[in-house]
């Protein structure tokens, strides 16, 4: 390989330019930052890659014995049973959802919409529900 000499050029000055301002050095910096070309393309994938479940359907014996759970729940409402629900939440985002556990004393049922209501507030659909269990039995 054939080595230059730049004894020619090390002891002159350096250049500024008298058209353009100097560059800052954030500005400068921000030239060797990293660049996404695809903006979005990361949290794209890591939603295609998170899993949901899917909503189990209850046979005919699980539905049953669902169904005289809820009457025998509904009977002594006036007790403020605590009970423990096993619902399906659905995904906003994608097809599926997960399965959540909830415990709470029952304040009220509502028979129009067909929903649970709890003293805290929540409201659990009776169509989501896989289990439900009565701490009082």
């Amino acid at each position: 390989m054939n080595e230059k000499n730049y004894d020619d050029i090390i002891g002159l000055p350096h250049y500024v330019s008298q058209k353009r301002s100097k560059m800052s050095m954030h500005d400068r910096a921000a030239q060797f930052s990293p660049f996404a070309a695809l903006t979005g393309y990361e949290e794209a994938v890591e939603e295609t890659a998170r899993l949901t479940d899917s909503r189990l359907i209850p046979d005919e014996e699980r539905s049953a014995e669902l169904d005289r759970t809820i009457r025998l729940i509904l009977d002594s409402i006036g007790s403020r049973p605590e009970i423990t629900v096993l619902y399906f939440v659905p995904d906003q985002k994608k097809n599926g959802g997960k399965y959540e556990e909830y415990t709470g004393f029952l304040r009220a049922f509502s028979d129009y919409d067909r929903v649970f209501i709890f003293e805290d507030g929540k409201k659990i659909a009776v169509n989501d529900i896989y289990d439900l269990k009565s701490t009082q039995n």
